[in-house]
């Protein structure tokens, strides 16, 4: 037998293995995969009223799978005994069924609140449970890297990679090797066959990649040696290559950009956009520890490199960017994307530290940090969900109170227009409470104030937003137009036709006083500039593109300027009118889209309806 094929064959054994292995973790991803295939079995209408119940089921048999893994695998590595592995088994149960308790009973939403016809997990319950996978999923790695004598946090960390991509490669063959026969069957044998056959496929091909992933991990029992554990951790020529030329390479080449940054900003004070900073800085961060630990034990020279050289940089990059973000929180309050940016900028900065003081033996104390966060930012009152939103609930009612809006526990309407920036910041404030999930507000604060009607009902002026930010050359430019919700005079049109269906191209045929009419309504495959085309019997009466409707849209909302975005019915309608016709074209949505880069324009047009009338 060949060294790859032997390959293919211990990664088969492994999966089937791991089921004497793993039970809970097997049983806990076969149910999760039940239930994937009863939800597909039944159609949408069907599951609806049970849809509750199998994201339930779905979350709980999820953390099952992860949880088992681990506490099956501190099980093993510590005590290795019959007892300790049923009692790791026996918790991995209890832990579903109690995760589906807790989900059915208190994680869902209430119907007679929020008009809904049935309930559904809370985001809040949700990211519970995915808080609680993280978790057990790194604290897996960690055990994984026992004993210290055959492994470390490093090495474990890269075999663990090694497992998933090695289970998605195989999950990805089997699943399209398996659609491929169904294509055949249905294309040759049975034209009928269901498309939920290839959902199932995907299914079963899912719960075999888990249990290939699983089943690569080497034997983690107390006392023994496994020889594959060496070739699991082991980092192959080309992940060292890869590493070595290519991942630290750019991680440097960033890092130097970030720090010609920095200087600049020092001499400038050039202010970056919050939201594209937290991106830049979050990935950098880390994607920068995630390498730093990846090239551990690399002996290569670049490698020594940039462990030495990261903790330093990252510590000064950090420090600009907490800058940045103090500026943040002065200009706007806390919110959902700044708490999570303080989150990881505090695992960084520790990492940092550590990194430079401890080396390799700072990896677990930055995992505990990184999963004591993730507990406490689903915690009630401290959590991503409370904590912006206590910010943001001060912030808008010590802006109501000093505009003599907020008197009594009652909003009162603005007697005068505040200016520009208090707008801007009420907008802000409003839009984001009324949009927050899980939140608890105040009983003055109403959700539907984030409806750009009810808020200026309540507040006495409309909903306004900052100038865009956009760069000369680069961004997305649009007019967005919305019909708005109002009744219109149609005395005057003895025809109400409805002209676009799922495709592009509609005729109506009308048998009206003077004749036979038939109306075209086509859209350009190219410029996406529709044409509307009547004719009389054999005669064109109306042949006509919108562009001169294009013309008079973007002179009054040109695309990119955002002060005013309501549009009047006279916007949303085109009107023409010939000797023999009047015909009134009224949009339901008007999108114009620009990309200045690539000198491209896009344009979509919501019919709504056609309403004509015969002239005398």
């Amino acid at each position: 037998m060949s060294a790859f094929t032997k390959s293919i064959s211990q990664i088969f054994e492994g999966a089937v293995k791991s089921v004497k292995t793993f039970p809970a973790a097997i049983a806990s991803a076969l149910a999760f995969a039940i239930v994937t295939m009863v939800r597909i079995q039944l159609d949408w209408p069907e599951q609806e009223a049970y849809n509750f119940l199998f994201n339930c089921l779905h979350l709980s048999f999820a953390l099952g799978a992860i949880f088992s893994l681990t506490a099956i695998t501190a099980a093993q590595s510590r005590y290795n005994d019959a007892k300790s592995f049923m009692i790791a088994n026996l918790m991995g149960i209890v832990v579903v069924v109690a995760t589906f308790l807790m989900l059915y009973f208190f994680g869902g939403t209430d119907p007679s609140v929020d008009a809904s016809r049935y309930a559904r997990v809370t985001v809040l319950a949700a990211t519970r449970v995915s808080a609680a996978m993280l978790v057990s999923f790194l604290a897996f790695i960690v055990l994984a890297g026992y004993p210290k004598e055959q492994s470390d946090f490093s090495r474990s960390f890269f075999m663990t990679h090694k497992a998933f991509f090695i289970a998605m490669i195989y999950g990805g063959v089997i699943e399209a090797g398996g659609a491929g026969v169904a294509g055949a069957v249905q294309g040759l044998l049975y034209r009928d066959m269901s498309g939920k056959v290839y959902m199932y496929i995907a299914t079963i091909a899912g719960f075999l990649a888990y249990a290939i992933f699983i089943g690569y991990f080497p034997d983690f029992r107390k006392g023994a040696v496994d020889e594959k554990r060496e070739v699991a951790q082991k980092q192959p020529r080309f992940i060292e290559i890869l590493f070595e030329y290519i991942m630290i390479p750019i991680a440097m080449a960033l890092t130097v950009v970030l720090l010609l940054w920095s200087g600049k900003t020092i001499v400038t004070g050039e202010v970056v956009p919050f939201i594209r900073l937290s991106a830049i800085a979050t990935s950098y961060a880390v994607i920068g520890t995630w390498l730093h630990i990846m090239v551990t034990h690399s002996e290569a020279g670049i490698a020594k490199f940039y462990r030495k050289i990261y903790p330093f940089t990252a510590l000064v990059i950090l420090a600009f960017e907490a800058r940045s973000l103090l500026m943040q929180l002065g200009k706007s309050g806390l919110k959902t994307a700044e708490y999570s940016f303080i989150l990881i900028w505090i695992i960084a900065v520790t990492a940092a530290i550590l990194l430079i003081f401890r080396k390799a033996k700072a990896h677990k104390p930055i995992i505990v940090l990184a999963c004591a966060l993730a507990v406490f930012s689903v915690l009630p009152l401290v959590g991503y969900h409370a904590l912006p939103v206590a910010s943001q609930v001060s912030r808008l009612e010590n802006i109501l109170v000093s505009q003599n809006m907020l008197e009594g526990g009652k909003l009162i309407p603005a007697k005068s227009e505040p200016e520009k920036t208090v707008k801007e910041a009420i907008t802000d404030a409003v839009v984001f409470l009324a949009y927050a999930p899980d939140a608890k507000l105040p009983v003055w604060f109403d959700k539907s104030l984030g409806q750009s009607d009810v808020f200026k009902e309540r507040l006495g002026f409309e909903q306004t937003y900052p100038e865009p930010d956009y760069e000369p050359g680069g961004g997305y430019l649009g007019t967005h137009l919305s019909l708005p919700a109002e009744a219109i005079d149609i005395s005057e049109y003895r025809w109400a036709v409805n002209m676009q269906g799922e495709k592009e191209t509609a005729a109506v045929t009308i048998q009206g006083e003077k004749g036979t009419y038939r109306i075209e309504w086509r859209v350009d495959s190219q410029t996406r500039i529709p044409t509307i085309n009547i004719r009389l019997g054999e005669r064109v009466i109306i042949e006509q593109n919108l562009n001169a409707y294009i013309d008079r849209i973007t002179e009054k909302y040109p695309p990119g300027k955002s002060e005013s975005r309501k549009a009047t019915f006279e916007d949303m309608s085109y009107r023409l009118e010939t000797p023999e016709v009047t015909v009134l074209l009224v949009f339901n949505n008007v999108d114009i889209s620009v990309d200045p880069e690539r000198d491209n324009i896009d344009y979509w047009f919501d019919l709504r309806m056609l309403f004509m009338n015969e002239n005398p």
